[in-house]
Formats: structure tokens, C-alpha cells, sequence
């Protein structure tokens, strides 16, 4: 008989690791306490228009390609991809935009226009971070964050120094300009955390972004989803949803099982892409490995205010992704890290995905997505969420040179309270814990709990980190730690 696997949630990790789990042989079931599945990447649908919920950025589409390659499947089989053109632009004034396009030699170009001399140094950092980047994906983030000795290998031991030396220290040494500085800094704001606090070695991210580039999946994000959900199936996972975990059930140690809905559910092995601090509170005291200080005292990612907006119009002087950059960038940081409080002056992203997709808003419609990152753990009234909209927006027709807010058909939003409600995150972080030096690799929550046999953790507090393709790389690493602990091996 099959052993059996219950995984906790329905997210991007979760997904990833039912895939290699059941090939791997495993009876695969995954609850999730939504009515649909994909955690934070879920959908919304209104009135003819159509936002994603989470994550709207589809960076690294090597890692995608390897997760669909280990299945012999690629991403084609499953959904669209257009690379955009442009990539995404800055404001940074009224008309006052930095537009970043499809290829570094465009970029480079933009770039040299507003700092002459900056384009040569501009492709001596994307050689750095490139090379950054094939060591991040090759030795280190595939690695379970088990021992600090994953972190040493020749071609780490190059690159010491980047550990110890900070995004904005190196940026800010090559580039004057303080509009492209910002430009460089903001790839890591995906990692969660200031570029200040983010070691030198993650300009990877950096390759990311001008090197690989900016994509969009037709339909949406969701698609990506869909597409596991669609794998999963046809390995013979089995969804539950509105199945919300009420214990996870311990006996001398040993993971027994769930209960979900008032039923208990007998299990081998347990594997949790729910919010970690929320899955150890399932578990009795003794069986916790983290302390409410332990997670009080870590750096979180930001949380978020979301809007998802439908107008009865297209919008003017936008891009599918926006970033409006025009107020202090520090100041905000201070808001979220170090004195936690609602911004007086927010930075704020916007993205229009019906400028690419015809899918996403009715004919002459606009679909837009307004987000604002906020400390978590902030207090969150409609007062506030209303106060806020009507900051951004004004900002918003003041730098596009438009009026927009007559023509709203609807919003809604999305805050904290929400990511608290319907993905049990902890202080309602959106992003999960921020990959800082202290934070990085083997120092961060592990995989594999320490205090109950057979129970495992999967996601975005977990390794390797924040983000989209971490988070699949992450449900891979948890399922090679279940094969490497009970009697199945993975045959990828």
C-alpha cells in the first residue's frame, strides 16, 4: 500500500511538492481551507474584468522550466507566455518616466541617456549579477538549508565579499543618478527586504530583471497555477477545498494525522505550505520548534494594500507594470522596518494587465491593480484602505496627466486583515519572511521539523525564500526531504 501524504494549503509550494511527491509514488492529498485553490495566487473575477489577487511579476522562467522539464512537460503545454515590451516603467515626477524595455542594450541605452558613462557600468554589474545568478540557481537555492556548508563551494568562496557588503552600498558606489540607482535597487524588494539589509551576492535579482526579463502569462498569473493543478491531477493528487486544518495530530513524537472539518484524516506524512508560524500553532506546545519571540523578532516582508479596480475607459501614459517612485523611497522604507506605521507618502505599483491581455477587462476597459507595501501587523480600518485609494489616485492623475477616479466602476481591496483571514499570515505579512543576511539559507525556518517525525514545511518562510519561483523550488526541496525519510525515492 501506498504511503500516504497530506499537505497543508494550496499554494504555489504546496502544488509543486503533490507533483513530485506523487511521482515519487505517494498517495497525495492537499487541503485547503479556500473555496479555490492557489493560495495567495488566486483569482478574482467581476463584472467582466480579471486580476490576479498575488503575484502579477513572471521573473526567472528558467525556474518554471525546470519544475515542467522534471515532469517532461513545459510551460507551452500548459499556458501562453508574451515577454513584454516594455518591461515595466518608473515615474519618478510628473512626465517625468524611466521606461525599461525588453533587452539590456535598450536599457543600457536608457540608462547612458540619464548618466552618461552609466551604460558601461551598467553591463559590468549585469556580468556580476549574472554570474551571481548561475551560482544562486545551479548550487545554492536547490540546496534544503540544512547546513551552513551548502553555502561554501568554490564558486561561493569567490564571491565572499558580497555577503558582506550590501545592494545599496554597491549600487549607489557605481551609479550617481539617484533615479537609476532606485531602478537597480528595487528588484530586491521581491527578496522582502530594504536594499540595504540585502547582502551584495543578490543582485542575481538584478539579472532577473534586465538579463531574463519580464514576462506575462495569457489569462493571468492563475494560469500557472491552473497548469500544476492540471499536473497534479493527471499524477493523481487529490484536492480537498473549504477543508480548513483544525490539529495536526502528534503521538510520541510521530505525525498521526489531521483533522479538518471536524474529521480526522490518518497520515504517514505531513507537509505544511500554510503560513509556518499558523502551523505550529496546530500543533500542541511541546511539539512547536519556534517560540512567539523567535518569530517576533524576525524581519519580515512588507504586507500590502491592494486595490483591484475596474474603469470604464483605457488609461493613458501607463504600462502593464507601473511604478511610481516619486516620493521618498527611505522615508517609506523607516515606515515598514524600522517604526512600523501606516506611510504619509506612500510609493505605490500599479499594473494594467488588459494593455496585454484582452482577457482581463471588457472591450475600451481598463483592469488596473494599485499596491501600496505596509509594515504587517498595522492596524487596518476601510477608514484607512479609503484614506489611501483616494491618496494614490489623486497622485496617480496628477504624474499620468489624466482623470480617472469619475470613471471607476468598481474596487475592492485587500489588506491585512484579509492576508490574516484568508491565508492565516502571520501579522499579515504578504510575502513571507525577508532573505537578510541572518536570514538566509540554513537560518531560516527548516524544512523538516526538528521536535515531530514526518511532518515537513513548504513555502515562503521557509527555504530558499519570497517570491514565485522560490516558492516552487521550495516544494521540490521538501519533497526530496520526505523521499530521503521514509522508504521512497524520487525517480526524477
Amino acid at each position: 500500500m501506498k504511503s500516504n501524504v497530506h499537505i497543508i494549503g494550496s499554494g504555489f509550494s504546496s502544488l509543486a511538492a503533490s507533483c513530485y511527491l506523487a511521482k515519487a509514488g505517494y498517495q497525495v492529498t492537499i487541503f485547503e481551507k479556500n473555496a479555490t485553490i492557489g493560495g495567495r495566487a488566486r483569482q478574482l473575477s467581476k463584472d467582466g474584468f480579471t486580476f490576479d489577487i498575488g503575484p502579477t511579476w513572471y521573473w526567472m522562467p528558467d525556474v518554471f522550466e525546470r519544475f515542467f522539464a522534471d515532469f517532461n512537460k513545459t510551460p507551452e503545454d500548459y499556458y501562453t507566455l508574451e515577454k513584454l515590451n516594455p518591461a515595466y516603467s518608473v515615474y519618478f515626477g510628473k512626465d517625468d518616466v524611466i521606461t525599461i524595455e525588453n533587452t539590456l542594450e535598450k536599457i543600457a541605452a536608457a540608462f547612458e541617456k540619464e548618466e552618461p558613462g552609466s551604460s558601461k557600468k551598467l553591463k559590468t554589474f549585469i556580468d556580476r549579477a549574472k554570474s551571481n545568478y548561475d551560482i544562486a540557481i545551479k548550487d545554492l537555492v536547490y540546496n534544503p538549508g540544512i547546513s551552513p556548508l551548502e553555502l561554501v563551494t568554490p564558486a561561493t568562496f569567490k564571491k565572499l565579499n558580497q555577503f558582506f557588503s550590501t545592494i545599496k552600498t554597491d549600487v549607489r558606489k557605481a551609479f550617481k543618478n539617484d533615479r537609476l540607482a532606485k531602478i537597480l535597487e528595487f528588484p530586491v524588494l521581491f527578496l522582502g527586504a530594504k536594499p540595504s539589509d540585502t547582502p551584495s551576492f543578490y543582485s542575481f535579482m538584478n539579472y532577473a530583471d534586465f538579463g531574463l526579463g519580464t514576462f506575462h502569462p495569457k489569462k493571468g498569473m492563475y494560469q500557472v497555477i491552473l497548469a500544476i493543478e492540471s499536473l497534479a491531477q493527471d499524477l493523481g493528487v487529490h484536492i480537498k477545498t473549504n477543508a480548513a486544518i483544525e490539529k495536526i495530530i502528534v503521538k510520541n513524537g510521530i505525525c498521526q494525522g489531521l483533522m479538518s472539518n471536524g474529521v480526522t484524516y490518518a497520515s504517514d506524512v505531513v507537509v505544511s505550505g500554510a503560513d509556518y508560524h499558523h502551523t505550529e500553532s496546530l500543533l500542541e506546545k511541546p511539539y512547536r520548534q519556534y517560540s512567539e519571540s523567535f518569530w517576533n523578532k524576525k524581519t519580515f516582508a512588507p504586507s500590502s494594500l491592494l486595490f483591484y479596480v475596474g474603469f470604464d475607459k483605457k488609461l493613458k501614459n501607463v504600462d502593464h507594470h507601473t511604478l511610481f517612485f516619486d516620493v521618498d523611497f527611505d522615508t517609506h522604507a523607516k515606515s515598514i522596518y524600522d517604526r512600523p506605521k501606516w506611510p504619509e507618502n506612500p510609493l505605490f505599483y500599479a499594473s494594467f494587465p488588459s494593455i496585454t491581455d484582452e482577457n482581463a477587462a471588457p472591450e475600451g476597459k481598463e483592469a488596473g491593480i494599485f499596491l501600496i507595501p505596509l509594515a504587517p501587523g498595522l492596524e487596518d480600518t476601510q477608514q484607512l484602505r479609503d484614506r489611501y485609494f483616494k491618496k494614490i489616485i489623486q497622485r496617480f492623475e496628477d504624474l499620468t496627466s489624466q482623470h480617472v477616479e469619475n470613471h471607476i466602476i468598481f474596487k475592492e481591496s485587500f489588506c491585512i486583515n484579509d492576508f490574516i483571514n484568508d491565508y492565516n499570515s502571520y501579522k499579515g505579512n504578504a510575502y513571507g519572511m525577508a532573505n537578510t543576511l541572518m536570514q538566509t539559507a540554513f537560518l531560516r525556518p527548516k524544512l523538516k521539523s526538528k521536535k515531530v517525525k514526518n511532518l515537513f514545511f513548504t513555502g515562503q518562510l521557509t527555504v530558499p525564500g519570497p517570491g514565485v519561483p522560490p516558492s516552487l523550488i521550495s516544494g521540490k526541496l521538501a519533497a526530496d526531504l520526505v523521499t530521503k525519510n521514509t522508504n521512497y525515492e524520487i525517480t526524477i
